[in-house]
């Protein structure tokens, strides 16, 4: 047996001489153990043959390899042949068993013979260069490949991660099998594996299983690593299998002069070369008509080209990209224009709409929805639930997760905890799950305290010394359960403001236009106090930034009036200043110098309320998480005490605690809101007025926010 093990080392080091040694090992080990249940080389293929092909890169010799393999395993020898040794052998006379054993003893200096039975040869250990070249070269070429594949398709937008870090406690040979082998399983099961951002520990130990098909909502509080581990996968720094194509929605798409329409539907490279060598062919059969052979060529490889184009339904491309757009807010006009054109919101959703045709096995999505308004929101939840393949979406938009998420993902403590369900589902359920680990825990102290306090009553006495000892033990081998450990709670409160009498603000008749012809808002009247709680809707592009700046006096009516009281004071929030603070300096020196002249323990007192608190106030801005930067935005705002908060999605990158505890605010604060936002939860529990900005006016919405909304879906219905 030993001897048949040896030949087949020295088969597979012959043919495969850059095999990896743990591979090499583990195929060895098969064929050991397995050498007595292998009848032909159709046996040993089922077992090995995948894996040896994967090393060599293609299947054609992998049965004969097979085949000498048994050989070697059969008949302890081998001879390079590939004859099939499960075929009996008719002998042209018979054997005299004697005269070989006689021959043998006299001999005795046969090398070739170490018995009469078996038939042993000098193993060649020299590998042939010429082979050993060529395999060298393909495998170069293969990883060279990989090493392109697994290149970051798109780079997330949002804080460098180029400190971040991942280990993963897996071996090369369960990656390699999983990757290699027939089973083409696209699930994505990642074990065992830390994630750190610098000198912070994200996740220790930690498991992540995606389901193929299944959708999950990531979720967390903010700064706690969600879009590091997005990033991880995408660049594919976490194993996933090769075979999984991953795309993760990033920076916004580059300007050039390819129309929007055509830059989604470039994305389908498979359609995009099937219609360049369409092009190619037609003008090859037009052009070669005295060259009948080569016309016939072009003409049959023509009609494979169509057959593929219409197996892969490429007709139907356009159509499908232009739906996607449409649902994103791109008009028709839009979408034949060039990208070169478009605003960096309009490109973010340019960007969405390309992955979302692509359609890839995993889709990453990092805050979706931050570049979207209500409608386009609602289509993405409508166009997500018939999603074929995974999706794994960071959100703290909590009405798109109970609509869109089958399962949620629950990050933190440096675990990921996975929960069946939508967010509701998952709050219920993670809720249920602290109270009975509290309430196991409690039961567990008391019953810990009954016992210690029977030992120590009674471990002294000779006639209770063995009940005590008894409980002594009893006590050593109860679990060591741990109290619950709960967040704290978000708290963000705004400073109190003095009362201004009526009226605090007004639009009277006000007409705008940013060039003549071209009116953006069409005498408008608006009229706000301290008790107003608006809302402020509509699609992008109808006016809506425009009529915040006219409040804010940063744009003039071109007719109509504007009316502020003299003492008003305005805290303005607005997502492009928090896309703006990428300061060196921290949270605590930034306030300081904009606000010269208090003492630290304010500026500390201020940034806490928003909880801006202990180290993170010191930290450099620019490596914030967007929800820290919002807080901090939201520090600044207040610090001059505002009559009238004009917020313009403030939401965008909070989390759901974070977003919670922003209604309560709003809610106890004694000034005007006027409130730009998708998030349908906050609208529902903070505002009593929506206003819809539309072809140039702005309408109070009767029937509120419901009425809104199923104005927009019927909207919806005809896309």
């Amino acid at each position: 047996m030993a001897d048949g093990i040896e030949t087949c080392r020295q088969i597979l080091l012959e043919r495969f001489p850059s095999i990896d040694e743990d591979l090499f090992q583990y195929v060895t080990d098969i064929l050991e153990s397995g050498s007595d249940d292998f009848e032909s080389g159709e046996d040993i293929h089922d077992a090995v043959g995948s894996i040896l092909a994967e090393v060599a890169g293609e299947e054609g010799d992998i049965i004969d390899i097979c085949n000498q393999l048994l050989t070697g395993l059969k008949c302890n020898g081998y001879d390079g042949t590939t004859e099939d040794p499960g075929k009996h052998k008719l002998l042209q006379a018979p054997v005299k068993m004697k005269e070989l054993a006689e021959t043998f003893d006299s001999t005795g200096t046969d090398t070739c013979t170490s018995s009469i039975w078996i038939v042993k040869r000098e193993s060649n250990t020299v590998v042939d260069q010429k082979k050993l070249q060529k395999a060298e070269a393909k495998l170069k070429a293969k990883h060279d490949k990989r090493s392109l594949d697994t290149q970051p398709i798109n780079e997330i937008k949002g804080r460098q991660i180029d400190n971040a870090s991942a280990s993963q406690s897996s071996s090369k040979r369960e990656n390699k099998l999983e990757s290699s082998g027939s089973n083409k399983s696209r699930d994505v099961r990642i074990q065992n594996f830390d994630l750190s951002y610098a000198e912070r520990v994200l996740l220790k130990e930690a498991d992540l299983s995606l389901v193929f098909g299944r959708r999950y909502g990531l979720v967390g509080r903010n700064g706690i690593g969600k879009t590091t581990l997005i990033n991880m996968l995408s660049r594919r720094e976490l194993f996933v299998p090769s075979h999984i194509s991953i795309l993760c929605v990033a920076q916004e798409v580059r300007g050039d002069e390819t129309q929007v329409l055509q830059s989604v539907l470039e994305c389908d490279t498979e359609r995009e070369k099937l219609l360049e060598e369409e092009r190619n062919l037609l003008s090859l059969t037009q052009g070669s008509q005295k060259d009948e052979a080569s016309a016939d060529s072009a003409s049959a490889r023509l009609a494979q080209v169509y057959a593929r184009l219409q197996e892969i339904e490429a007709d139907k491309a356009p159509a499908r990209a232009s739906s996607i757009l449409a649902g994103l807010g791109f008009s028709t006009k839009m979408q034949g224009q060039q990208t070169r054109e478009l605003s960096g919101g309009w490109r973010m959703r340019l960007a969405l709409a390309r992955t979302l045709f692509s359609r890839p096995d995993l889709l990453l999505l990092d805050e979706p929805t931050n570049m979207l308004d209500l409608k386009a929101v609602l289509w993405l939840e409508k166009y997500l639930l018939n999603w074929p393949c995974t999706l794994m979406v960071v959100s703290h938009d909590r009405s798109f997760l109970d609509a869109v998420a089958t399962d949620i993902i629950h990050m933190h403590s440096q675990r990921l905890e996975t929960y069946r369900g939508n967010y509701e589902n998952f709050v219920k359920s993670m809720t249920e799950k602290l109270t009975n680990q509290q309430r196991e825990y409690e039961a567990q102290q008391m019953h810990r305290q009954h016992l210690q306090a029977f030992v120590d009553r009674w471990r002294y006495n000779a006639k209770r010394a063995s009940l005590a000892q008894s409980r002594l033990k009893a006590l050593e081998k109860l679990p060591d359960l741990q109290p619950v450990v709960v967040d704290p709670p978000v708290v963000l409160k705004f400073p109190d403001c003095e009362k201004l009498s009526p009226p605090i603000l007004q639009l009277d008749e006000v007409t705008f236009h940013y060039e003549k012809g071209k009116v953006v808002l069409n005498k408008v009247s608006l009229s706000a106090n301290q008790e107003s709680r608006i809302a402020l809707v509509g699609e992008n592009g109808q006016g809506k930034t425009t009529l915040l700046k006219l409040l804010l006096g940063e744009l003039e009516p071109v007719s109509g009036l504007k009316f502020a009281h003299r003492n008003l004071k305005i805290g303005y929030f607005s997502q492009h200043h928090v896309d703006q603070l990428g300061s060196q300096q921290s949270p605590l020196e930034l306030i300081a110098s904009k606000f010269p002249g208090q003492h630290e323990e304010e500026y500390r007192r201020q940034l806490g309320r928003y909880g801006v608190i202990g180290d993170l106030a010191l930290r450099p801005v620019r490596s914030l998480s967007g929800g820290q930067k919002s807080r901090v935005v939201m520090a600044l705002m207040s610090m001059i005490r505002p009559h009238f908060l004009i917020l313009d999605e403030p939401t965008n990158h909070l989390d759901m605690e974070t977003i919670e505890a922003l209604g309560t605010a709003l809610s106890n604060y004694k000034g005007g809101v006027i409130m730009v936002t998708h998030d349908e939860r906050l609208v529902r529990s903070v505002c009593k007025e929506v206003w819809m900005c539309a072809n140039g006016s702005v309408i109070r919405q009767d029937g509120g926010f419901d009425q809104y909304r199923k104005l927009l879906e019927d909207q919806l219905k005809d896309l």
